[in-house]
């Protein structure tokens, strides 16, 4: 029988199998063995032990379209990172490092802030410029009251979404009104792994509808990519592309050298100081994260 991990935790995966349901799966001993490990998004085999139960054994994974580090899910198309206007105001070195993680891991990201009522259009105008002008779709939200959430309906339709953002942004409260209209059998579902806290602890897949699905991960206070190298982070700032060849230096890494296209386009203002701030941040994180 094959079907999707819609949530692991503690050691047992929960296999949804279309026209069956979900059934509370152990991952075989193998697995241990070669050291891989089963991610919400598989597509997996098992063996059904106990049909009324349904508990079964996960036995095999199949081939996986990709697999991200952090957050550990398999099989997505795109995420959407959901941070506040305000209450709380949007860290964006935070906000910085999840796209990192995501050009590096080469996920397309749209990006989400939520709140938009709290805060004034100049507000609003400045984050869009900041990102849109860095290559990235940026999206405002109202959860409570639901503006907003065609846009995001769109751009999520007909694709498996990594959703992931920081606690206190209402989160929660968007992907609620996002399956708010579904019309699915969620009753077994909901019994079986114990949806609806509002408190994000584990990966969980989400049907939208039968082709769009979005993957809520737990909120996250920081973010590392430790298997980054530092001259490899200037390809994860997608708008410092179309300056590399501005560069006097072949191998710039934007930072100290002269006559450097990326300092002469912050200088003009065509890249966000915030954006090349945190670059800098980083940069000399993992820098010194490599010298101990």
């Amino acid at each position: 029988m094959i079907g999707k991990i819609v949530k692991g935790i503690s050691g047992f995966y929960y296999v949804f199998v279309v026209g069956a349901g979900i059934y509370e799966c152990k991952a075989k001993g193998v697995f241990r063995n070669k050291q891989v490990k089963p991610l919400v998004g598989d597509n997996v085999e098992i063996d059904v032990l106990d049909e009324q139960a349904h508990l079964g054994n996960v036995t095999k994974i199949l081939p996986r379209k990709n697999a991200l580090i952090r957050p550990a899910v398999a099989n997505v198309d795109q995420a959407l990172v959901i941070f506040a206007t305000e209450s709380p105001k949007p860290n964006l070195n935070l906000l910085d490092r999840f796209l990192v993680m995501m050009e590096y891991q080469d996920v397309p990201v749209h990006i989400c802030f939520n709140k938009k009522d709290l805060c004034e259009k100049d507000w609003r105008d400045e984050l869009a410029g900041i990102y849109e002008s860095a290559g990235y779709q940026v999206h405002f939200t109202h959860a409570l009251s639901g503006d907003g959430k065609d846009a995001i309906l769109s751009v999520l339709d007909g694709k498996t979404t990594t959703v992931a953002g920081p606690s206190g942004v209402g989160k929660s409260s968007l992907i609620n009104q996002l399956q708010k209209d579904v019309v699915m059998e969620t009753g077994v579902i909901s019994e079986k792994i114990g949806r609806g806290k509002h408190t994000t602890r584990h990966s969980e897949l989400i049907a939208i509808n039968e082709n769009t699905f979005i993957m809520d991960t737990p909120g996250f206070s920081s973010m590392y990519v430790p298997e980054i190298e530092k001259e490899q982070l200037k390809e994860c700032f997608p708008e410092f592309d179309k300056y590399r060849d501005e560069c006097r230096f072949l191998g710039c890494v934007h930072m100290n050298e002269p006559d450097c296209g990326v300092k002469n386009a912050l200088e003009r203002g065509e890249i966000a100081i915030t954006r090349y701030e945190n670059y800098r941040l980083l940069f000399e994180e993992l820098n010194n994260k490599k010298k101990y």
